[in-house]
């Protein structure tokens, strides 16, 4: 475990692949309109293209999220940008493109904004996906003042991360169950944090998780009520698709 518990510089509240429902997921818009609600931390997913380029996607198909279809990892990054990625959620940001995690890493570091990068791989490229991404994000992030948090669902791509990068902080992810031997993952991994579904949070689980010297940052929470019992018990951050009501410009952490 921890010689003591990671620092966590962070802001506590944390828009889910931008503003995620409120704007097309994952692109700039998203991210634009998260900060326009006071939001200066964004969780968003990133996988490889077909010629290596770290992007931002969560599906590993385009069709729900473009007017495109198949895997993007059959695509080149010149390819993926013919497709239009806005305008399935709404015509006013028809023409949005696919994001970059060069251009994401441009625009957050020059806006002040932190960032939790999911790595998000294609089943089969786990490996190389965490290391390629966490190698281009300590590169990208080379000169800022704080690291991007990098998390995972993927145990595979968190080993290939930590070998790539070692210095930067890394994150569990989990769903579904708890594993009766997740602080041990934690622990080999080298993992500062456990990213966990509101779902499976408990109280127990968290006093036993930050006794361990891990810290905790759920998502999604939506619930405002949900969201403020989950800082009292300790939690650092709250992931969030309700930009109107779990915001810092609604200023849900005064309340």
């Amino acid at each position: 475990m921890p010689t003591s518990a990671f620092n966590w510089n962070y802001p506590t509240l944390i828009a889910h692949r931008g503003a995620g429902k409120h704007a097309p997921e994952n692109t700039l818009a998203a991210v634009r309109l998260g900060h326009q609600h006071g939001f200066t931390m964004m969780e968003y997913d990133v996988k490889l293209s077909r010629d290596g380029v770290a992007i931002l996607l969560h599906d590993d198909d385009i069709r729900r999220t473009s007017n495109g279809a198949g895997l993007a990892s059959t695509y080149s990054f010149a390819d993926l940008l013919h497709f239009d990625f806005g305008a399935w959620l709404d015509k006013k940001y028809t023409g949005e493109p696919i994001l970059s995690l060069a251009t994401m890493a441009a625009y957050t570091i020059a806006n002040g904004i932190r960032s939790n990068i999911e790595i998000k791989p294609e089943t089969g490229f786990e490996a190389e996906t965490g290391a390629r991404v966490a190698r281009l994000a300590q590169q990208l992030w080379q000169d800022a003042d704080l690291p991007p948090l990098l998390s995972s669902f993927s145990e595979t791509a968190l080993e290939a991360a930590k070998l790539a990068a070692p210095d930067l902080p890394r994150a569990l992810l989990i769903e579904n169950h708890v594993p009766a031997d997740y602080l041990e993952r934690m622990r080999r991994l080298g993992c500062v944090a456990l990213n966990l579904d509101t779902k499976l949070t408990t109280h127990e689980l968290v006093k036993e998780t930050l006794a361990a010297g891990y810290q905790m940052c759920i998502w999604t929470v939506n619930d405002p009520a949900r969201a403020k019992e989950l800082l009292s018990w300790g939690c650092k951050g709250i992931v969030t698709d309700a930009i109107d009501t779990i915001s810092p410009s609604a200023h849900f952490e005064d309340i």
